[in-house]
């Protein structure tokens, strides 16, 4: 059976600019505390928190789709690398994020899920709300 992460998330930005700062390595960093590596190009290399996570943009759609292999230190040599869709919609005068995570090992599986929230989605909205700064 294979596993399945969905969440979705509002946070306080419209939807477009949500979709922006996934992707600018500057305020991916500023958001998450860590070093990012990003692109907006199939092929781009992924890389975060000092490797910790590592993968490849595998799809772009501006502004309401991005696509990532995915995978962590977590994932044995033998795992495959995991599918990350994150779509992007607006939700009045803010930005809804669903996120669906596919493919993440057995022995990750709680660590990834608890970690969007922990990782990305409580750091994004404080960022956005001017905490994080």
């Amino acid at each position: 059976m294979r596993n399945i992460i969905c969440q979705t998330v509002v946070l306080p930005a419209s939807a477009e600019t949500l979709f922006e700062m996934y992707l600018d390595p500057n305020v991916h960093q500023a958001i998450t505390g860590a070093p990012v590596i990003i692109g907006d190009k199939r092929g781009a290399p992924f890389k975060a928190f000092n490797g910790s996570l590592t993968g490849t943009t595998l799809e772009v759609v501006k502004p309401t789709l991005i696509v990532q292999s995915w995978r962590s230190t977590e994932f044995k040599d033998t795992d495959p690398d995991s599918t990350l869709i994150l779509s992007f919609t607006p939700k009045g005068n803010e930005g809804r994020i669903d996120l669906i995570h596919l493919d993440v090992p057995d022995q990750d599986y709680d660590g990834v899920n608890e970690g969007w929230e922990k990782y990305y989605w409580g750091p994004w909205r404080n960022y956005i709300e001017g905490k994080g700064e």
